[in-house]
């Protein structure tokens, strides 16, 4: 295994006895037929049950609602894409010449999967402990820093709401893109709000991961410019 493969796990924290599988786990489909979907797939359900043994332990007065809203906020693509970031995915990534050309390495799609790839062979590799060991070093400090209430809606209802409450119309939502097979799709979207002539833009594997991902950076965007003063106030 090469520098940079030794250098990845010594920052996962686990060093694998199938060095195959951490190598399987950064491939992305690209590269060939031996990719990380199926890892990913695994490695998605592995993060979900680690994130949510932590939020059981941190929030003992929430209820399942409010759990499952932190949960979808914590294994967001941009979460896990940052994540990606800390552990220095994009130099270990095997993508094709096209795929590599086209930035494919600093994807925030490509390298959210490839994170739930890498917990997915880290479980096969060494279990549960050592997965659990992994998401709690990315995510335990933002667990425990944060509180359920600051995570109690999603973006689309927030924005939503915030719009309604300065009797501005709802928001639009289009596709503006898709990438990939049918099977493994990332969406394009974009939301709108015409009067006030503004729009962002999200990316996600799901048209509802995209459109969160848009309202939540639109919503951003208002609330900057909902200043005293300001155009937006009501």
């Amino acid at each position: 295994m090469d520098a940079r493969l030794e250098a990845l796990q010594a920052r996962i924290g686990h060093r694998f006895r199938d060095e195959r599988m951490l190598s399987r786990a950064l491939t992305h489909r690209s590269w060939g037929a031996e990719h990380n979907e199926r890892l990913e797939f695994l490695g998605d359900a592995v993060l979900a049950l680690a994130v949510s043994t932590l939020l059981y332990e941190r929030f003992h007065g929430s209820d399942e609602g409010d759990l499952t809203r932190v949960r979808a906020h914590l294994v967001r693509e941009d979460s896990l894409h940052k994540a990606a970031l800390v552990l220095g995915l994009p130099d270990t990534l095997r993508l094709s010449e096209g795929e590599a050309r086209g930035g494919g390495a600093q994807r925030p799609s490509i390298l959210a999967d490839a994170v739930e790839a890498v917990i997915g062979a880290i479980y096969l590799d060494g279990g549960l402990e050592p997965a659990m060991a992994l998401v709690r070093r990315l995510f335990g400090e933002l667990i425990t820093s944060t509180d359920a209430e600051s995570w109690s809606k999603d973006a689309k209802t927030e924005l939503q709401e915030w719009l309604q409450a300065r009797r501005l119309p709802v928001p639009a939502y289009r596709i503006v893109a898709t990438r990939g097979q049918a099977h493994a799709q990332t969406f394009e979207v974009e939301c709108a709000v015409a009067t006030l002539g503004m729009a962002e833009g999200g990316e996600g594997r799901s048209r509802r991961t995209a459109e969160q991902e848009a309202a939540r950076r639109l919503l951003q965007k208002l609330k900057a410019s909902d200043r005293p003063g300001g155009p937006l106030r009501a």
